[in-house]
């Protein structure tokens, strides 16, 4: 029987800025999105029904899992019966702005593509990602990108320099719902420069392109959970070359010159109850 291996990247975000409320009830946004190599394995073979089997206690398989939704919509949307078994190998940390049930969906809609021989272009399974939520059209191919509107508006940006990473997750979740509905403009101390990120990624300027990045949502999240703060402190105290947290939290990654200086940032966050892992930006998949 035929199996499908599809690497599920999660992302972090270079710049986030939102710059208003949309008649939609969403927020329009601003960002730059970055593929890195953390990442889930998603199995797809034939079975009997839609089913979705997770190897992590505190994520559910059913109906409500993103993974599970994206099979059914791609089945609706090509007259098929999904009669298809889903395994989910986790590694992306749970609720934590790294967009992993999101990169698991786009992995199933690129892996059943290959299953059921559609031959549906990028564009093609990204329309359908927009209809599931904002950072799935991104997760389809990944890599570097301008995402605008709600997110699915996205425009391809060259490559970012290759840049060692250091993931650090508190004990807790944060609902992105909640974020986005508790911010506001006036809280907001500094913006991301996006124009100064695509021209730095153009360039392929590394220090201009960390100075240009920023999270406008860490106005939202940071004073609701002050570790974030304590964890960019601890980052930077240990060389890190920057510290920003992803999406709407919490996670926090930093951006460190060698594999010394991530292992001494390591050992700065031991204290703290964490999640890490040592990772570092990839490209763009090819479908």
């Amino acid at each position: 029987m035929e199996k499908i291996y599809e690497t599920a990247h999660a992302k972090i975000n270079l710049g986030l800025d939102v710059l208003g409320k949309r008649p939609d009830g969403y927020h329009e946004v601003r960002m730059v999105m970055q593929s890195i190599g953390l990442s889930d394995t998603v199995t797809i073979e034939e079975g009997e029904g839609l089913t979705v089997e997770t190897d992590h206690g505190g994520l559910a398989g059913g109906p409500d899992n993103l993974a599970w939704k994206a099979a059914a919509l791609l089945a609706r949307s090509c007259g098929k019966t999904p009669n298809v078994h889903i395994r989910l190998n986790k590694k992306i940390f749970l609720a934590a702005g790294l967009a992993g049930g999101s990169s698991d969906a786009a992995a199933v809609l690129r892996g059943l593509n290959r299953l059921w021989r559609l031959n549906m272009t990028a564009a093609d399974l990204e329309k359908l990602a927009a209809e599931l939520g904002s950072d799935i059209p991104f997760c389809v191919t990944g890599g570097t990108a301008l995402a605008e509107g709600r997110g699915e508006r996205l425009t391809a940006l060259p490559e970012a320099p290759k840049l060692l990473l250091v993931l650090a997750k508190p004990k807790l979740e944060v609902a992105t719902g909640w974020v986005y509905g508790n911010f506001r403009q006036d809280k907001v101390g500094s913006r991301p420069d996006i124009d100064g990120i695509i021209k730095a990624l153009e360039q392929g300027a590394a220090a201009e392109l960390l100075a240009s990045c920023g999270n406008v949502l860490e106005s939202v999240t940071i004073p609701a959970h002050p570790v974030i703060a304590e964890i960019k402190q601890k980052m930077l105290a240990a060389g890190a070359k920057y510290a920003l947290m992803s999406g709407s939290g919490p996670t926090v990654f930093a951006v460190a010159e060698s594999k010394e200086i991530t292992a001494s940032i390591l050992t700065a966050l031991t204290e703290l109850d964490l999640e890490t892992a040592v990772t570092t930006t990839v490209q763009k998949e090819r479908i």
